[in-house]
């Protein structure tokens, strides 16, 4: 019944910013953690960053001090605010949520959403 789902997609020029959301209904929202995964062709699912209820985060190495998740619980909304943008950074972005705790394996969530199309160009 959890439901996801993605904005804030698009092209951006290489060292710029974007904002992306994901909303969630149909659960508690405080009751899960939020994951952000990408993926770009041929490669694998990978984990970016996650937030718990109590602002609990992890990024992984490669977007530390470039990328910002933050959740706000009046509104069921995580935001990943993405700053300085690199070609290596395109890729298909992913929402998903698994109960309680972060995790940064994707078989480790129950919901996702559909994904929102980061394009990063020169």
């Amino acid at each position: 019944q959890v439901q996801l789902v993605e904005s804030g997609g698009g092209l951006v020029q290489y060292g710029g910013s974007l904002r992306l959301s994901c909303h969630f209904s149909g659960r508690t929202f405080s009751d899960y953690a939020i994951g952000w995964f990408r993926q770009a062709p041929g490669k694998e699912r990978e984990f970016v960053t996650g937030v718990a209820y109590g602002h609990r985060t992890y990024y992984a190495d490669s977007v530390k001090a470039r990328f910002t998740i933050s959740r706000d619980e009046a509104s069921n909304t995580v935001s990943l605010l993405m700053n300085s943008l690199w070609p290596e950074d395109a890729a298909v972005y992913y929402c998903a949520a698994k109960l309680f705790n972060i995790a940064k394996t994707p078989a480790e969530y129950d919901h996702w959403g559909q994904g929102t199309q980061v394009t990063v160009f020169s």
